[in-house]
Formats: C-alpha cells, structure tokens, sequence
C-alpha cells in the first residue's frame, strides 16, 4: 500500500474517531433513548439552549476558569482538530491552500454542529466552530512547516 493510500485511512479513521467523540459520546442506550424520542420540539429546545453569540462560551471559560474545566475544553477543541488541518492537504490536494483547508474544516465543523443542534446529541455553539476551525488552522501550519522542512532535506 503507497503512502498517499495509508495517509487517506488515517485521515478516514481520524474522521470516524472526531465524530465518535463529539457526537456520539453518550452510551448507546442513551443516543437510542434520544433518537426513539425525538420530535419536532426538540429544535426549538436545540434553539434555546444554542450559543449564537461569538466569544460568549469562550469568555465563560476565562471569568469562571477557576470552577469549571475550562483550559480541557479550550484546548481540547483545538486540539481535535489539529490533525485535520495536518492531514487534509495529503488528502485533498487543493486544501494545501490554506482558503480550501479552511473552507473544508468549516465545512465539516458546522455540519457537526448543525448535526447536533437538530438532533439533541450536543449543543450547537458558536465558540466550538471558531475554536475548531483554529485547530485545522494550526494544523495547517504544521503541515506548511513540514513540508517545507522536507523540501530542504531533499536538496
């Protein structure tokens, strides 16, 4: 199997893992128990407890650091999504352009939250798109540097 192959199934693999844990955390029991009874009102219930104001989670998690998990949930939702924005670029050519790998990363992010703003499995917020867009955003950099440090061993 060539390198680009065992790349795309790492990239698979990491997708199926992302939505694993943001989506479908909860036990199984729990995600049918939702899913049997799930209804229209759950929308507007989605809707009420949806964080549409940009920077409002983030700024709970810094007045209230010393209560709650803050930096885990800060950083954890960079960090998921930092070998997004390594891995794309090998999977998709165009994405080593970082407009196309953010396009995408945004994309797959709001999908997610969307996902979880009708369904009940999560809570759609603002902050989550932002901060995970950031993730793809660093591992886009890290792609860059690699790369590049790559094409100067090479000579």
């Amino acid at each position: 199997m060539n390198k680009s192959k065992r790349i795309k199934i790492v990239f698979f693999i990491y997708i199926a893992i992302v939505i694993k844990v943001i989506i479908f955390k909860y036990p199984w029991e729990d995600l049918k128990a939702v899913a049997d009874t799930w209804e229209k009102g759950v929308i507007l219930e989605g809707l009420d407890t949806a964080n549409f104001t940009l920077f409002k989670t983030i700024k709970m998690y810094i007045n209230y650091s010393y209560m709650l998990n803050s930096f885990e949930n800060l950083a954890g939702n960079i960090v998921v999504f930092v070998p997004f924005g390594f891995l794309l670029p090998y999977v998709q050519k165009g994405a080593a352009k970082f407009p196309v790998l953010l396009l995408n990363a945004f994309l797959f992010v709001v999908g997610i939250e969307v996902f979880q703003l009708f369904s009940a499995f999560g809570a759609f917020d603002v902050d989550d798109i932002l901060l995970n867009c950031f993730g793809a955003s660093m591992g886009w950099v890290i792609y860059r540097v690699w790369e590049r440090r790559k094409g100067n061993n090479n000579t």
